[in-house]
């Protein structure tokens, strides 16, 4: 299958390695492939697979600590974004991404492709819950994508951050709403960010407030 003309585009904002052109390449053609029986994507999101699904997906990486080395995606799909960034670091040395998917199809996707690509990734093939408390401590970066409210994911995530992970959240253009008087009453700095695939939506990242970031918010 030819690959789509809008993959240099997609790619141009971002240095890729030749390896790492051929992994996300690898991605698409077997999610190209898997679709018709597996239903991974949103079929509408097929023909700008490179811009809505991959590039979206690849800016995380600029947005993390550039010294990362331990990552947990939740709720990971068809691997956006967390297969795109396991590929995207896989020269790092270190890098292990954790991807959780309580989908088993979307898991039997996510192995292969892991496989074929030499991705450094574990599938998790359980529920968020389960197993998110076991990465506290380790895991430098959490993300999800698509997943569920902010509320929802500062719950599921509350452990990580307060142990020192970062948080990356990409949201839509209804991102406003779900920034309520309750998620602004936590303790965690929420700095929104430009999304550079949709003028629309913004990238959270999010890290949890220390005690001495909470005292000077406290003073007059």
């Amino acid at each position: 299958m030819p690959i789509p003309e809008s993959r240099d585009a997609a790619l141009a904002p971002y240095s890729v390695s030749r390896e790492t052109r051929s992994g996300l390449e690898t991605l698409v053609a077997e999610l190209r492939r898997w679709q018709p029986a597996k239903n991974l994507v949103g079929p509408g999101t097929l023909d700008n697979v490179w811009t809505r699904h991959v590039a979206d997906s690849l800016q995380l990486v600029d947005f993390a600590p550039p010294d990362a080395t331990r990552w947990a995606d939740l709720g990971s799909g068809a691997g956006f974004p967390g297969l795109v960034v396991a590929i995207a670091l896989k020269s790092r040395p270190g890098f292990h991404m954790d991807l959780v998917e309580s989908n088993a199809r979307k898991c039997a996707f996510l192995r292969h492709v892991a496989r074929l690509t030499g991705a450094p990734a574990r599938v998790h093939d359980t529920r968020i819950e389960d197993v998110v408390g076991s990465f506290a401590g380790d895991v430098q970066v959490v993300s999800a994508r698509a997943l569920a409210p902010l509320e929802t994911l500062l719950d599921w995530t509350d452990e990580l951050l307060k142990t020192g992970a970062m948080a990356l959240f990409p949201k839509g253009a209804g991102v406003d709403s779900e920034l309520t008087p309750q998620v602004k009453s936590r303790t965690v700095d929420i700095e929104e960010i430009p999304s550079r695939t949709d003028s629309r939506a913004r990238i959270l990242r999010i890290r949890q407030l220390t005690r001495d970031d909470t005292s000077r918010m406290d003073r007059p």
